[in-house]
């Protein structure tokens, strides 16, 4: 049974799609495509050798066919004898994991966290009820540990994987993170039980106003970087095994820090000052102030994801939307002013108001805005589509309707829209290499959406009751 969603397959890689529903229709006659320079480097990323369409005469059409694909590599029509990183990911890019959904576990705590690594081996859920589960993805889905959490306040409100794999650190509104060795032999872990969880302190005082609202592993494994309630950035030195750098970053909480690429030398942050900025560490200590500032967002922004090259990233804020950045765009001062949102309006348990939707930021600096899912009630996540399987084309986001929402990049258009949860949709995750997309929710569900080669169909799992629930605070 195919899951409920809105998109055109014949025109994939071009055109804005024909959508069914109302929402997408509205969302359709917004679009205005993406004239910049990411534009071309995605059509460039994800479009086939001008000869493998035109193994039989004729006008070249896209998307070419995956028999006519086929039939160009085994003709050798792209010179190379083999399918570059282009072609591949024209033809898996049109293979959205929309069927399903398929129950991978089902918890009775809301779901916080939802992460692949970065080979797509393992899978991270965390939950509001100290619970973190990694599971095998290679090996059936099984869980290869069980974590219980401590220092838990609120809820685990984010973890990362160090780049071997072996080690999990999580954070909640605490200033102290836990790191656990998630390749030892022990299934059941504990803290400080069954497993010793190692205890590293982001503030010295054990305030109980003071948590961490993002945490991330640098690309080499030496750091963590975190965004935290005190409105700064800490970065932490594992091998010094103390806090190396603490920067008074923004006026309000620091909601979401990520490095812009492997090199560790730029950090990316977003605030509920509606700002995202742009640090260097590498002249930080001399100018004591960020690189740059990007403005547009009219409300608090709830997180950012880089592109990794140093250049793009995206953000979703709390004005319902999600932007897309280009840092080379960034300014040096900000317009900072209340006046621009809703100054009685409160995210956790208020609907966004509809006078609201029509308001433009004056210095708005993004390069485009999409539109159509909801940033209520707590952080909601958002992300590139993967660079081996889509060329990066798509940007996808949780919702707190409890849908899933996936966007063409350079278009605007909303392509795809899964279906199923419960509750608000505040983490997801698409596999790196494979048509595959996890969703958790504050339903306690952690599900799998796919795309199978034979199309076969799936019985949707049961709902735990007939309507939607209600749900406030983050």
């Amino acid at each position: 049974m195919m899951s409920q969603f809105d998109k055109d397959m014949s025109r994939c890689d071009g055109g804005n799609p024909s959508n069914k529903s109302s929402a997408s229709e509205a969302a359709s006659e917004q679009t205005n495509y993406l004239d910049h320079e990411i534009a071309q480097l995605t059509k460039l990323g994800s479009s086939p050798h001008v000869h493998l369409g035109r193994v039989v005469p004729g006008r070249l059409r896209l998307p070419i066919s995956t028999v006519k694909m086929l039939l160009g590599r085994e003709g050798n029509y792209g010179g190379r004898g083999r399918f570059s990183s282009a072609d591949r990911c024209h033809l898996q890019c049109r293979y959205l994991p929309v069927n399903g959904p398929r129950m991978v576990d089902q918890m009775r705590s809301r779901a916080y966290v939802s992460q692949f690594s970065a080979d797509g081996s393992l899978f991270i859920a965390g939950f509001q009820g100290s619970r973190i589960k990694v599971y095998d993805v290679d090996g059936g889905w099984k869980v290869k540990k069980d974590i219980r959490a401590r220092n838990l306040r609120w809820t685990i409100t984010d973890t990362s994987l160090s780049p071997d794999r072996c080690y999990l650190v999580y954070a909640s509104m605490s200033p102290i993170i836990n790191i656990v060795n998630v390749g030892s032999g022990t299934t059941e872990s504990v803290a400080n039980v069954t497993e010793i969880h190692f205890g590293l302190r982001f503030s010295a005082d054990d305030d109980n106003e003071f948590g961490i609202f993002s945490i991330k592993y640098s690309t080499d494994g030496r750091e963590l970087v975190a965004g935290t309630r005190d409105s700064s950035i800490c970065v932490y030195d594992l091998g010094a095994d103390k806090l190396s750098l603490r920067i008074p970053a923004h006026l309000s909480d620091v909601n979401t820090v990520c490095f812009a690429d492997e090199t560790g030398h730029l950090i990316y942050s977003g605030s509920d000052d509606r700002l995202c900025k742009v640090w260097d560490r590498r002249c930080f200590t001399t100018k004591g102030q960020a690189a740059g500032i990007l403005m547009g967002h009219l409300e608090g922004i709830t997180f950012i994801d880089s592109r990794g090259d140093g250049r793009y990233l995206i953000s979703n804020g709390k004005d319902q939307t999600t932007k897309l950045w280009d840092i080379r765009k960034m300014s040096s001062n900000a317009l900072y002013n209340a006046e621009l949102g809703e100054e009685d309006w409160d995210y956790r348990w208020m609907e966004y108001p509809p006078q609201a939707k029509k308001l433009k930021h004056p210095k708005d600096q993004s390069l485009a805005s999409y539109e159509g899912h909801s940033v209520l009630r707590t952080l909601i996540r958002c992300y590139f589509s993967p660079s081996y399987s889509t060329g990066q084309k798509y940007i996808y986001s949780g919702s707190s309707d409890g849908f899933v929402y996936v966007y063409d990049l350079v278009s605007g258009a909303q392509v795809a829209r899964l279906e199923h949860h419960e509750g608000p949709v505040r983490d997801c995750s698409w596999h790196p290499f494979y048509p595959m997309l996890i969703s958790s929710s504050w339903d306690g569900d952690i599900l799998s959406w796919e795309f199978p080669g034979g199309g076969e169909a799936r019985a949707r799992p049961k709902r735990r009751s007939g309507r939607r629930r209600d749900y406030y605070y983050y």
